[in-house]
């Protein structure tokens, strides 16, 4: 039987973040919404989530939804959308880690310098997990849904030169970072389950979507921004791309550490279903080196790894 956004169970009293203000980001939000979830979407921009805030309400006049802002290009904006959190709840149920920048043409770099992608899809959803991790512990069966994508199937983790310095390639970093998101959702589910955080750590990817990503960063007359505009038949619409990662964030029978996507030829479109893994995605030690050096970046800590023992006393 094919999984659509009505099967979601009830979310009254539930909590729930989004980042990301258009897209598949509102399609989520509305959804949770919908099912009478308490939402805030988060984003840098306050007219699109004001907009996006306007159009779930007008369609669910009952919702319980806000928009707080929240720049992911920015490791501040990051600490202090976290902190205003703490102050005004006491637990959270579901992050959504959704928005993300695809292909700029050109190299671009966040406040803290990191190159764009590798920063705003990647690093600053790290950042914000760790930060909000305290609030999530406390959560009701409470889930990060990290989302990936296909092009996670090309990506290299590429240490000597992460952050794109010495040479730009707009898809492979763009890969690189998506499979970042990828191996992070795998690595906190381990950790979470060898610390016994209570926190399920989910990843998903919506296939191939009619959304503005291909408009936005490489540009509307670029070769992938004329794609989606004129072959925009072969992308399926937002609200299905948003399946795979609201199924993860909501079905009872999604699984921590699992990675869904659609279940139609290449995972390119369809309905929710396991995706397959890429490889190097289930690489632990790579994954653990890069959760290390993530931690250095972004300047936050989950703690130590719970699967090393601490050293004997006195070594």
């Amino acid at each position: 039987m094919r999984w659509t956004a009505s099967d979601i169970p009830p979310r009254h009293g539930r909590s729930a973040v989004v980042t990301g203000t258009g897209g598949l980001g509102f399609e989520h939000a509305l959804a949770l919404a919908r099912a009478g979830g308490d939402v805030i979407i988060a984003g840098r921009n306050p007219g699109s989530g004001a907009a996006a805030v306007a159009r779930i309400v007008e369609t669910v006049p009952d919702a319980t939804v806000r928009f707080e802002k929240l720049d992911l290009a920015s490791l501040s904006s990051v600490a202090e959308f976290a902190e205003r959190l703490r102050t005004q709840c006491d637990s959270l149920d579901l992050l959504i880690n959704n928005a993300g920048v695809m292909t700029p043409p050109r190299r671009l770099e966040t406040e803290d310098g990191f190159e764009l992608q590798l920063g705003a899809n990647y690093l600053g959803h790290f950042a914000l997990t760790a930060r909000l991790m305290p609030l999530l512990r406390k959560g009701r069966d409470a889930r990060v849904v990290s989302v990936s994508s296909v092009a996670a199937r090309a990506g290299v983790i590429e240490f000597d030169d992460l952050n794109a310095t010495k040479r730009y390639s707009p898809m492979r970093f763009y890969g690189q970072s998506k499979l970042a998101c990828l191996m992070f959702a795998l690595e906190l589910q381990r950790r979470s389950e060898a610390a016994g955080w209570g926190v399920a750590s989910i990843a998903a990817h919506p296939g191939v979507s009619r959304t503005n990503l291909l408009h936005n960063a490489p540009g509307r007359w670029s070769g992938t921004g004329l794609a989606r505009s004129v072959l925009w038949f072969l992308f399926q619409p937002a609200w299905q791309g948003a399946l795979p990662i609201l199924f993860a964030a909501t079905a009872p029978s999604a699984r921590g550490g699992a990675y869904y996507g659609p279940d139609g030829m290449g995972e390119i479109r369809g309905f929710p279903a396991e995706a397959t893994i890429p490889p190097q995605a289930l690489d632990a030690e790579t994954s653990a080196r890069l959760w290390a050096v993530s931690e250095t970046l972004a300047d936050v800590s989950f703690g130590a790894d719970p699967r090393v023992p601490p050293m004997a006393e006195g070594r």
